[in-house]
């Protein structure tokens, strides 16, 4: 027996959970340039467990979408995030940064009570009990 499941793919008209830079924005849709602009691909933003403080940020071009999955539009761009990921990333800003070392994505994110010292993972207070939520292997040296 096959079940088919309805997934939505109408971006929403409220505002975006999280907001990217002019930088940012003009980045992905370099890339999807670069990729021929391929219809029906998004920027996903999520948090996975992992990294020096417990959570890591990962961004990616995203074809599906899954079920509970929402889709807005923020500086001309479409990001598809998961209910969960809009919790950790309610008020974030995604930054295009160039270094000395080259160049990537930054998540700047109110919500982060602690982050590495790279900046690429960290963590959050838990809303039940006001415990932090960490982890990881603390190799990097952590701010907070």
């Amino acid at each position: 027996m096959s079940i088919a499941l309805e997934v939505s793919t109408e971006v929403m008209d409220s505002s975006c959970p999280l907001s990217l830079t002019e930088r940012a924005a003009q980045e992905v849709m370099d890339i999807l340039e670069q990729q021929g602009n391929p219809d029906g691909i998004r920027l996903r933003v999520y948090v996975a467990g992992g990294g020096c403080s417990g959570l890591q940020y990962g961004l990616a071009l995203d074809e599906s979408i899954d079920e509970g999955d929402e889709v807005f539009s923020t500086s001309g761009v479409e990001v598809v995030l998961a209910p969960m990921d809009i919790k950790y990333l309610q008020g974030a800003v995604v930054d295009y940064v160039t270094t000395a070392m080259g160049g990537g994505f930054k998540v700047e994110n109110p919500n982060a009570v602690k982050s590495c010292g790279c900046g690429s993972s960290f963590s959050v207070e838990d809303d039940t009990e006001g415990r932090t939520i960490t982890g990881g292997c603390g190799s990097c040296p952590s701010k907070g």
